[in-house]
Formats: C-alpha cells, sequence, structure tokens
C-alpha cells in the first residue's frame, strides 16, 4: 500500500470516527492524531527530482544546465 493510500485511508477513517463519536471525543482526536502520523511520514520522504534536474545531473555542461552569473 503507497503513502498516499495510507494517507486517504486514515482521512476516511478520522472522518468516520467523529461522524460517529464527535468533534470532542478522544477517539476522533486519536484518529486525527493517526491522520497527522502519517502526513509527517510523507514530509520526511526524499523529493525526486524532475526530469531537467535529473537530465542536468547527468549532462551539467548542456546549455540547459548552464547558469550565468550577472
Amino acid at each position: 500500500m503507497s503513502l498516499s493510500q495510507v494517507i486517504s485511508k486514515e482521512l476516511e477513517e478520522a472522518r468516520n470516527t467523529c461522524s460517529e463519536y464527535g468533534e470532542g471525543d478522544p477517539h476522533c482526536r486519536a484518529a486525527w492524531d493517526a491522520v497527522e502520523e502519517v502526513l509527517a511520514a510523507r514530509s520526511h520522504q526524499p523529493v525526486q527530482p524532475n526530469s531537467l534536474e535529473q537530465f542536468c545531473s547527468d549532462n551539467p555542461e548542456s546549455a540547459e544546465c548552464l547558469i550565468y552569473d550577472d
């Protein structure tokens, strides 16, 4: 199961739990804590380079990758 799927599942569970028990209930707060945990896990995932970044990493001398100073 991908992290995006886990987030979707946790969001759905939190919404269902809160609609069943009410917003102030400890079950509801715990469900939203679980959502926050998976969102925090996602924010710590390494960022994949886009296609230009990957190209420039492989071909730093290419015209598309040159950086000129003023």
